[in-house]
């Protein structure tokens, strides 16, 4: 394939790393589905098996790939955005791969883990309050892109239809294929809301009789990274309202606790918004008679390990 820039320059658009986005395996979650019915199934996919470690690779290659081939990255530029720390993550390492420079803004609170891989990576890193949150990046990255334009591409995950639209083409489908089209509900946690949005409008259009189910934290303040408290954040433009059939609202504490919970019974090492997955997914699996319930596991728990009040009983 014709190279369309000049970073483009260890791996094609179409071959190597990105190869191995998406296809994460589906986990069976045998402490739950034996605690809820035996006729209700509940399962998870494994989004660490991806290459940066969690499903932000899938829209960030979707992304970068998108503005790729749109020549919206020119040389000199650097793709800008910001993040709570997987998107970082995945645009971090698609950048080295590609020679693309990353420049991120992400919360200074974030996981002393989270920022020692985007360092590593080689990812320039802009620091901004903590009690802003996510949204508080969000505006530090926006002013930077319009007082700087010939310096970014804003990749702008929030509003990027690449976002969804990477996962119409692969989570969605995937899901159906590992449950033979069996999938009954589907769980899916709303931070940029690609995932919710891009799996809905799949199964809507081909699979409707299939309930999607969004999840979000049940607090503006909260410890659940990477998850929006919707009705008080800044709303990302790639939300439909209409996405989800529902929403379940998850505290941080129960969350927590499924973390432990599946790390010690089922040997599932999970991140914290993989808990609260977990936990929606329970309360959803609760009301069935029977059915089969799948949830994404966002990411693994190695990024958490300085977490004191999650393993403070480990």
């Amino acid at each position: 394939m014709q190279e369309l820039i000049p970073y483009v320059k260890r791996i094609s658009l179409d071959e190597g790393m990105p190869s191995l986005v998406g296809n994460t395996p589906l986990l069976p979650l045998v402490t739950l589905s034996d605690r809820v019915n035996s006729r209700v199934q509940v399962f998870a996919k494994a989004e660490w098996f991806n290459p940066s470690g969690s499903v932000k690779d899938r829209p960030a290659w979707g992304i970068i790939q998108n503005a790729l081939h749109q020549g919206l990255i020119l040389p000199g530029m650097h793709l800008l955005d910001s993040t709570s720390g997987n998107m970082g993550i995945a645009y971090a390492t698609f950048g080295a791969a590609l020679g693309i420079p990353i420049t991120l803004a992400m919360p200074s609170n974030a996981s002393p883990e989270r920022v020692k891989i985007m360092g590593a990576l080689g990812a320039e890193l802009v620091l901004t309050d903590p009690l802003e949150g996510s949204d508080g990046a969000i505006r530090v990255a926006q002013q930077m892109a319009e007082d700087h334009p010939e310096r970014y591409y804003y990749a702008n995950q929030y509003d990027n239809p690449a976002n969804w639209q990477s996962h119409y083409r692969s989570t969605g489908p995937e899901i159906i294929e590992q449950t033979d089209g069996q999938v009954t509900h589907v769980v899916l946690g709303m931070g940029t809301t690609g995932t919710l949005t891009g799996v809905s409008y799949y199964l809507k259009e081909y699979y409707p009789n299939v309930e999607v189910i969004g999840i979000q934290p049940d607090s503006p303040f909260n410890g659940l990274e990477g998850l929006k408290h919707l009705s008080s954040a800044i709303q990302p433009g790639i939300y439909d309202p209409e996405a989800a059939d529902r929403i379940v609202s998850v505290k941080t504490e129960d969350a927590y606790d499924m973390v432990r919970c599946l790390a010690r019974e089922e040997g599932y090492f999970i991140g914290i918004s993989s808990g609260a997955a977990a936990v929606a997914a329970r309360q959803v699996a609760r009301e069935l008679d029977q059915g089969v319930v799948v949830t994404l596991f966002p990411d693994a728990g190695f990024k958490y390990l300085s977490d004191e009040a999650l393993w403070r009983d480990s």
